[in-house]
């Protein structure tokens, strides 16, 4: 019998999730495919989620529910002028966020999630190390800005959170009486984290969340995919719970590759009938990918047992 294992990010549709064994953010997942004793992991997601989880258990049959699930930081990124920008910094440690191709972690050192990207580059400056970082232009601002590096950077933004912006949550603040907060998540834009409350991973986010202890009337503003809110009202139904805007007026906050996992998708894929699988990597893709996958897993196992 074919044992069927089912991931769901936190920004897919509340359907989808409740069919899943395990709904997380990047990191999460990327540990559980990796241990997961599975014949096929349907991974409801993006596609270089999905490539990761292949990465991890090669062994594994992976199959993403939709083809076009993908991420603006891997289309807005040309592989050839990546490895041309790597060339020009051989001398540098080059980190990727995980919201990252096969191909783009291949020609990295480091991969990173946006929730151990802080400590892994500190680890790495502190052992005197230069850092460049791709591909998210927003979070690699926000990192030089805390942080005072000076990191070039590669210019590539996720479609939604790139979209938030200073002036609407000025506004939207503004018109909100009472004691409110703004939690976001790094790769929104500097001028949003800059106003923020809290920054954090999505799963940081919903944690800040459920721990949530002060003033019972207060707004929590979230700035980062709104498919997180479900997660968070189910947590904190006590609470009120809004999703940031991206203009006046507007809360088009979806990421439309991750709607694009649809229960009959998923569905199909788990019978084995749908899909897309992800059986195109080279074994060469996926020995040196792997390699700043399991750099970062391995500093986060050793970070987390040291806390």
């Amino acid at each position: 019998m074919t044992k069927v294992v089912t991931l769901a990010h936190y920004y897919t549709i509340p359907e989808v999730q409740q069919m899943a064994d395990k709904v997380g953010d990047s990191l999460e997942l990327s540990l559980y495919a990796r241990d997961a004793e599975a014949d096929l992991i349907v991974f409801a997601g993006v596609r270089f989620m999905a490539e990761t989880a292949k990465m991890l258990n090669p062994n594994a049959k992976v199959v993403l529910p939709h083809i076009d699930s993908t991420c603006s930081l891997v289309t807005m990124t040309d592989i050839d002028k990546l490895k041309q920008w790597r060339e020009e910094h051989a001398d540098y440690v080059h980190v990727c966020y995980v919201n990252s191709s096969a191909e783009h972690k291949a020609i990295s050192d480091w991969t990173v999630t946006s929730r151990n990207v802080d400590d892994i580059i500190a680890h790495l400056y502190a052992q005197g190390k230069k850092v460049i970082y791709s591909p998210d232009r927003n979070m690699g601002a926000y990192l030089n800005f805390q942080y005072g590096y000076n990191m070039p950077l590669w210019s590539a933004v996720c479609e939604v959170h790139d979209k938030f912006n200073k002036q609407a949550l000025d506004e939207t603040l503004a018109a909100t009486s009472g004691e409110k907060y703004l939690i976001s998540h790094p790769e929104s834009p500097l001028p949003v984290l800059q106003m923020s409350d809290y920054l954090g991973s999505t799963s940081q986010l919903l944690s800040w969340v459920k721990n949530y202890s002060g003033n019972p009337d207060a707004v929590i503003f979230v700035a980062t995919e709104d498919g997180i809110l479900y997660n968070m009202k189910t947590a904190r139904p006590d609470l009120d719970i809004r999703v940031a805007p991206i203009y006046t007026g507007c809360q088009c906050n979806s990421c439309p590759y991750m709607k694009l996992n649809s229960v009959e998708a998923v569905k199909a894929a788990q019978a084995g009938v749908g899909g897309v699988e992800i059986n195109y990597l080279s074994d060469d893709i996926i020995q040196r990918g792997r390699v700043p996958i399991d750099r970062m897993l391995e500093f986060s196992a050793k970070y987390t047992q040291s806390k």
